[in-house]
């Protein structure tokens, strides 16, 4: 089966900066699940894996336009850190935090840490960087209607309700 539009796809991937160090990886865990089609994932990568197959493996190379976007300076927050998602236990410059926004959890990098507050960095951490992906087709199923009307993947991988 090839992936197409309403296809749940898992996949394997690596992530580098163009002609530089990796990333991040997911070769030592559960594949990446995600719904084919609706905007569950960057639009140049779900071109490039477009008809692909179980076994495929493919290199894709984006700009960081097609990728996460531009680094956007001043883009900082202050947030009350009782409003992070999942507190890491000690809250460090550098580290990563979750918070809720208008469009859904998003990951923001510590810049400075508070007795009430933390100041945040809400750029993605890739954005403004060229990216590389190598991506290994692991599975390609039919959604079921429920994934197709939610959007999203359901199961292991997936999203849980």
């Amino acid at each position: 089966m090839s992936i197409s539009k309403d296809q749940v796809v898992s996949v394997h991937y690596r992530v580098s900066e163009a002609g530089g160090p990796e990333l991040e990886h997911n070769f030592d865990t559960i594949p990446m699940v995600y719904l084919h089609g609706h905007n569950n994932l960057m639009p140049a990568l779900e071109k490039a894996l477009e008809g692909k197959n179980v076994g495929d493996s493919l290199e894709v190379t984006l700009a960081a336009a097609d990728a996460y976007g531009p680094y956007i300076e001043g883009a900082t927050q202050r947030v009350p850190i009782k409003n992070l998602l999942n507190k890491p236990k000690r809250l460090l410059p550098g580290g990563l935090v979750q918070l809720n926004t208008n469009q859904g959890v998003a990951s923001a990098r510590v810049l400075k840490v508070g007795k009430f507050n933390v100041d945040v960095d809400l750029n993605h951490p890739f954005a403004g960087k060229d990216l590389s992906f190598y991506l290994e087709v692991k599975e390609v199923r039919p959604a079921t209607e429920e994934e197709i009307a939610h959007g999203h993947a359901h199961g292991v991988g997936g999203h849980q309700h």
